[in-house]
């Protein structure tokens, strides 16, 4: 089941180590078949309260978005954005095409 990593950025510094960690990241995505579907953006707030930069990356599975995460490759570039900003990341699995609302009522 495809599983996304979902961050909402907030206080991002855009100095030097936010720089170097966007030119890194890609290459660190690649080997998990990660891909950017949300990068930002300016969202149109049509509920509630809404503060930050929203980031979505979709993987192929569950295992290969843990395996990003937790990779030598990812964990080296880490800190340059958790040094930089601040940050609510999640992994989570989607739904497939057959998913209903009241599925989560079972």
């Amino acid at each position: 089941m495809t599983t996304y990593a979902i961050a909402n950025l907030r206080d991002v510094n855009m100095g030097p180590g936010i720089v170097e960690y966007l030119e890194r990241i890609d290459a660190t995505l690649a080997p998990f078949e990660g891909q950017f579907i949300v990068h930002g953006g300016e969202p149109e707030r049509v509920e509630g309260d809404w503060a930050g930069t929203l980031v979505v990356i979709a993987f192929p599975s569950y295992r290969q978005a843990r395996g990003w995460y937790e990779s030598a490759d990812y964990r080296a570039i880490l800190p340059l954005r958790t040094g930089n900003s601040s940050a609510d990341t999640i992994l989570i699995e989607g739904v497939g095409p057959e998913h209903k609302a009241t599925d989560v009522l079972g």
